[in-house]
């Protein structure tokens, strides 16, 4: 059993000395891993996976040839999530336990920790949680995107125990926005201003009086941040156009004078990584160099499972493919930026799982990629005859059964079988 750590983000809130807290609060499991091993196979694991890595991420079956990704699904952060909240179902087997939100967007892994008992909360329109249902003698599952500084000291005021299992990668980028904040620099944050991860992310400013933050979804409104930079654009349009992106009393003739890029960990790293050379560039264009120099921050905070997902199957698409399957929720933001990248490629169906293939209609239902919450059913997406190249992959949250399903769904659609394995 490992308690509290001094060291985390979230324990710098907190003074906590007594026996009491020093119990309460746990970031390292239960020692239970082995004991749920069996239990997480049984649910996740997947042999039609198994056997694609032995065949070097190729099966083909009649004319029909699928090609996986040499880096896809569940990542060790998500892998540890999950982990984790079988831990504490086993290690709190007769308490009443609570998940503050998703613990990844993935519907089937919630909908299992629903099943075992585990009571989801879900956010007002705002982002917020209500935890006046919630007693000093619950169980509170933090997920792996994390939560925001006023609901951890929410939480810690009821006393109940907490299980932390948010992700090391969002750790990291915690730490980079604080060290923004201590220093008097605003965090622009590439991301989702509604997304748990940069609410919890942006949270982090407020450790010092002053902190501010402005989340930009993309490159334009990035472009739009750097012409006020560079003397272009109106105050109060700007503040018009991210009045929800960003911190309370956001001035951008004042915080926009020193800036420090971050972002969430799951965007696209080429888009990231270019927001920041942008937005070090306009203040270059408008102060100079050394304004540049002194001003101005950024570091890449995209995490290694992103980055080697997204390298994998950027080589994936080298190769000549008919279709590009994206496996993941449609909520997930690493699934929809693998999905985008294959779009500028090639035909890409993202779908939420295996039952968005239909073999019998002969359809794909899927969320179309770069298009928000836009959702669309093709027929005729896979060539009936002829020989078919499609390529696989899938976002950090979808367990390996679900590909293997998926795998089966798409042999089906050409009336093929997959034996079993």
């Amino acid at each position: 059993m490992s308690a509290f750590s001094p060291r985390t983000p979230y324990a710098r809130l907190h003074d906590m000395t007594s026996a009491d807290e020093q119990t309460t609060y746990f970031r390292k499991g239960f020692g239970l891993k082995a004991d749920v091993q069996g239990e997480l196979g049984a649910d996740y694991n997947g042999r039609v996976v198994d056997a694609l890595r032995e065949h070097e991420y190729t099966l083909t079956v009649d004319d029909v040839t699928i090609r996986l990704a040499s880096e896809f699904g569940f990542c060790y952060g998500v892998e540890r999530a999950v982990e984790y909240a079988y831990q504490t179902r086993r290690k709190f087997p007769d308490r009443r336990l609570l998940l503050v939100g998703e613990i990844i967007h993935n519907p089937h892994v919630n909908a299992k920790l629903r099943a075992m008992g585990i009571e989801i909360l879900e956010p007002d329109a705002n982002g917020a949680f209500d935890f006046s249902a919630i007693h000093p003698d619950d169980v509170v599952i933090l997920p792996a995107f994390g939560v925001t500084i006023a609901a951890f000291e929410s939480l810690r005021s009821i006393g109940c125990v907490l299980v932390d299992t948010t992700c090391g990668s969002v750790l990291n980028v915690w730490k980079r926005v604080e060290a923004y904040a201590r220093d008097g620099f605003t965090a622009l944050i590439h991301g989702k201003y509604y997304h748990e991860e940069t609410r919890a992310t942006a949270s982090q400013v407020m450790k010092y009086p002053g902190g501010s933050y402005l989340v930009v979804r993309d490159m334009n409104e990035a472009r739009y941040v750097c012409d006020f930079i560079e003397g272009r654009g109106s105050r109060d349009e700007l503040l018009a156009k991210f009045a929800k992106a960003a911190s309370p009393g956001f001035d951008p003739e004042v915080h926009l004078r020193r800036v420090g890029v971050a972002n969430q960990t799951t965007m696209l790293a080429k888009e990231s990584l270019a927001i920041g050379e942008e937005v070090g560039q306009a203040i270059a264009r408008a102060r100079g160099d050394a304004a540049r120099a002194s001003a101005f921050r950024t570091f890449d905070t995209i995490c290694s499972a992103t980055q080697e997902r997204q390298d994998a199957v950027m080589a994936l698409l080298e190769e000549p493919l008919t279709a590009m399957v994206v496996i993941g929720g449609f909520n997930s933001s690493n699934t929809i930026s693998l999905a985008a990248i294959c779009a500028e490629r090639v035909p890409t169906y993202h779908i939420e799982d295996a039952s968005g293939i239909d073999p019998e209609a002969g359809t794909v239902h899927f969320r179309r990629a770069g298009i928000q919450h836009v959702e669309a059913t093709q027929a005729g997406w896979l060539p009936g005859t002829g020989p078919a190249r499609i390529g696989v992959t899938a976002g950090a949250s979808t367990p390996n059964n679900k590909i293997g399903e998926t795998v089966a769904r798409i042999l089906a659609t050409r009336g093929l079988v997959l034996q079993p394995v």
